[in-house]
């Protein structure tokens, strides 16, 4: 009999690239598990890649989310009567505690350092962002030893939930080997294109992105992904800047991949915030998984990985000059790119792929499933 295996969000969408893609997919591969994903998009039920998506609706409104869809999202998942419950956001949190209360399995997946996220996020009075962090500290402490295990996408946020409890571990957000690769040399791009791919923001560093492809004459910036700022889209679209921008939108993998065989060098130039620096962003793993060079901050444990691999150039994310730099540099030096694409490639293949992150996310499964069914 297999073991059902019960994912649970109430705001990622039922695509997401951890959730879905890597995690839920992959453990569908499985016949030992029967893997459900409680979702709440409006988008009703369906069965996608072996994964049983149950949709419980959409709610408009950050608090009618917060306390109208978390209640929903657990009456539907504890209806589903799962042996393992793995829970990807904090709001989620409280509903993982009656689970346990009912003697159930749960895991919670901490894909970001919340008081550190909420210390960076500009919209918050700066008393709430003075405040916050220490109150959710506070409830992290008390709360997070309860579950059966935490798991984390950075072994520094890891680092963090070991000072509370024993049982946390890194499921890094590692590419699926060869998904994005679409020549058979890395770094072999012919257009002169560079991309960045992820939620479009003041704190990703949008600014100075444009502000460094604007006087590059030749040569474009795809953007692929959503404005996640009201007003932002506007403002930026009024600037001279924008005239040498080309924006998708959010793009499937297949229309990613088509992005990234066209680039010859992709962006992450995300700003110093508190949640930011010992971050492990998909996105440059991603480009690295493409064979295409990455053109990164200067963040120390990113610096590290960039020279370890020779995979890209590292930049002040402040300093537009730096970032335009940079891309002229491997625009001129087309071997040199092509070179960083193969090395980025060749790391994916060899150290950071999702192969051996799921092989841990399976050994977590089955010690707590050894241990024996709680209910």
């Amino acid at each position: 009999m297999s073991n059902r295996i019960v994912h649970m969000t109430s705001v990622h969408s039922r695509y997401d690239i951890r959730i879905f893609i890597k995690m839920c997919s992959s453990l569908a591969e499985n016949k030992d598990f029967e893997v459900f994903l409680v979702v709440a998009d409006g988008l009703g039920d369906e069965m996608k890649n072996g994964v049983n998506i149950v949709d419980v609706g959409k709610t408009k409104g950050r608090w009618k989310r917060m306390f109208l869809t978390t209640k929903k999202v657990f009456k539907s998942a504890q209806n589903l009567a799962g042996d393992i419950y793995h829970l990807h956001d904090p709001e989620l949190i409280p509903t993982g505690l009656k689970l346990l209360k009912q003697n159930k399995n749960v895991i919670f997946d901490a894909h970001e350092d919340l008081p550190k996220q909420i210390k960076g996020k500009p919209y918050l009075p700066s008393v709430l962002r003075s405040v916050l962090p220490y109150l959710v500290e506070w409830y992290e402490k008390y709360a997070t030893p309860k579950f059966t295990y935490i798991i984390t996408a950075t072994p520094t946020i890891r680092d963090k939930f070991l000072n509370y409890t024993t049982t946390a571990i890194d499921i890094n957000n590692f590419p699926i080997a060869g998904e994005l690769m679409t020549v058979s040399k890395a770094g072999n791009r012919k257009s002169n294109q560079v991309c960045y791919i992820g939620a479009i923001t003041k704190i990703r560093g949008i600014d100075e992105m444009l502000q460094a492809i604007s006087s590059l004459e030749g040569v474009s910036l795809v953007l692929v992904g959503k404005f996640a700022e009201p007003n932002l889209e506007d403002s930026l679209k009024k600037t001279r800047d924008w005239e040498n921008v080309v924006e998708t939108g959010f793009l499937n993998r297949e229309g990613v991949k088509d992005v990234l065989s066209n680039s010859f060098a992709g962006l992450v130039t995300l700003l110093p915030s508190p949640n930011h620096i010992d971050s492990l962003p998909n996105k440059m793993f991603e480009y690295m998984s493409a064979g295409v060079p990455i053109i990164a901050s200067d963040f120390p444990l990113w610096k590290q990985i960039i020279d370890e691999t020779g995979c890209g150039i590292h930049v002040n994310p402040e300093n537009p000059e730096e970032i335009k730099t940079a891309i002229s540099y491997l625009m001129k030096n087309p071997e040199e790119a092509r070179k960083m694409g193969e090395n980025g490639y060749n790391a994916i293949l060899t150290k950071y792929n999702w192969a051996s992150q799921l092989a841990k996310l399976n050994g977590i499964y089955e010690t707590i499933l050894v241990a024996g069914d709680k209910s």
